[in-house]
């Protein structure tokens, strides 16, 4: 491992540990300290060396932002992390289509993807705000198309890596939507945060794995 996974792991123990009692101030410390982390990570894999890398890279960046917008609660901050968590989706998304994507395979795990698709809606929709629909379900969307692209590059080139950090982000996700929208509470994090952040090491760890 390199040090900026180091980083994300060690800062994402602490910010585990200080949350669970509580601490707001460290959240502000740790979490962006945690996601600078796995940005670094990526830069020591030579993320600017090839297109994909840097796709990748723009994605962990966006990530970035959205971590530190999430940690306000206003609703406002919510939705520009929202978006920027979006937009870090598609830059992953294009990763994967610039890598070489086997667009059956994409295809086919979209259709499977339809079904969790439909059941998280059926759970979550009717808890989130109509002012937060629309841009709850593009969000639902664009993941569940990342997903699926994830499949379809491993399909085409291999490394199990990609599709496994893009499961794990997806379901990190699902802590973030419970703890906003249907049971607040640290247990979402406990949960949440070791598999988001996993997943965005994958993806930095994935720039060397092939």
């Amino acid at each position: 491992m390199n040090s900026g996974a180091w980083i994300t792991l060690v800062a994402t123990a602490a910010l585990l540990a200080l949350v669970s009692r509580g601490s707001r101030l460290g959240e502000w410390i740790f979490k962006p300290l945690a996601s600078t982390g796995f940005v670094l990570s990526a830069l020591q894999h030579g993320a600017t060396t090839t297109r994909f890398g840097q796709a990748v890279l723009a994605a962990l960046v966006l990530s970035w932002w959205g971590d530190v917008l999430l940690i306000p609660r206003a609703e406002l901050s919510f939705l520009a992390g929202l978006g920027a968590f979006l937009l870090g989706h598609v830059g992953f998304a294009v990763a994967f289509v610039i890598r070489g994507v086997a667009w059956p395979v994409a295809l086919g795990g979209l259709c499977l993807l339809a079904v969790p698709l439909w059941g998280v809606g059926r759970w979550l929709l009717p808890k989130v705000p109509a002012e937060m629909k629309l841009p709850v379900m593009a969000y639902m969307g664009v993941i569940t198309v990342m997903v699926a692209l994830s499949a379809g590059t491993y399909a085409a080139h291999g490394n199990a890596i990609l599709p496994l950090g893009a499961v794990c982000f997806y379901l990190s996700d699902l802590s973030v939507a419970r703890d906003r929208f249907v049971a607040p509470g640290f247990a979402n994090k406990a949960w949440g945060w070791p598999l988001y952040f996993g997943a965005q090491l994958l993806a930095a760890y994935s720039l060397v794995a092939g």
